[in-house]
């Protein structure tokens, strides 16, 4: 009640000069911000609390301060609740990120597998020889994605039910057993990027910015490689002219 009574009594406040002016208007316009949210996070208390009610997650707001958060559950005994955004990430051979996505709400693994296969198809002009993910992708459509999108080489583990004798012996075959550990890769790569490439804390504000925050990380990563792949390849061509 007090910031709501702090924008009436100044509804007509002047600055005595432009600068002021423009100063007093931001600051009424944060105010208004945070009230507006603030009656957001009480009526969903109280539907929530009081009412019984069970509010959509569509209209659940997790933070005042970032209200594009989202609650993230990843079926994780330690944190089964988590807060903050998905990020979609594909990588090369080389470690090249290929793609990455600020994904909105909690959606599941397995949707992201006939995106995916367009967007490299866009960007390379073929399709990858190695598709390879966790258990989280599986679905018998997108195995069949896979194969009619001319993907050589599908590393994606059955995820529930009984394995057919076909099965179990190709997700034990050294190609499978190769695909999952280059999948593996994946890991080391996200810690890179959370600690390596500043990725581990956003500290600007906004949906907007925290993509393009996510976005600069990759591009940092991508240069590193790039510039690792250069020196590789410029020190190979120092030793055959020593040679």
């Amino acid at each position: 009640m007090g910031a709501r009574t702090a924008l009436a009594n100044t509804s007509k406040l002047r600055g005595k000069d432009p600068v002021a002016a423009v100063t007093i208007d931001a600051l009424r316009d944060q105010i208004a911000h945070y009230c507006g949210l603030g009656e957001r996070v009480i009526n969903q208390a109280r539907r929530r609390v009081l009412d019984g009610e069970q509010v959509p997650t569509a209209e659940k707001i997790y933070s005042i301060f970032e209200p594009h958060t989202d609650l993230i559950k990843r079926g994780k005994v330690r944190t089964p609740v988590e807060f903050g955004h998905k990020v979609f990430l594909a990588e090369s051979a080389k470690g090249l990120i290929t793609q990455y996505e600020v994904l909105k709400g909690n959606p599941m693994d397995e949707v992201h597998v006939a995106p995916s296969l367009k967007r490299h198809h866009r960007a390379f002009r073929r399709a990858p020889e190695l598709y390879a993910t966790d258990r989280g992708f599986f679905s018998e459509q997108n195995l069949t994605v896979c194969v009619q999108g001319a993907v050589n080489t599908i590393c994606i583990p059955q995820r529930g039910g009984s394995k057919t004798p076909q099965r179990q012996a190709y997700e034990r075959s050294a190609v499978f057993k190769q695909g999952q550990r280059f999948r593996a890769g994946i890991e080391g790569r996200i810690s890179v990027l959370m600690r390596g490439r500043g990725m581990k804390r956003c500290r600007t504000e906004g949906a907007e910015r925290f993509t393009l925050f996510v976005g600069a990380a990759v591009l940092a990563n991508n240069l590193m490689i790039v510039a690792a792949l250069l020196l590789t390849k410029r020190s190979s061509r120092r030793r055959k002219a020593v040679r």
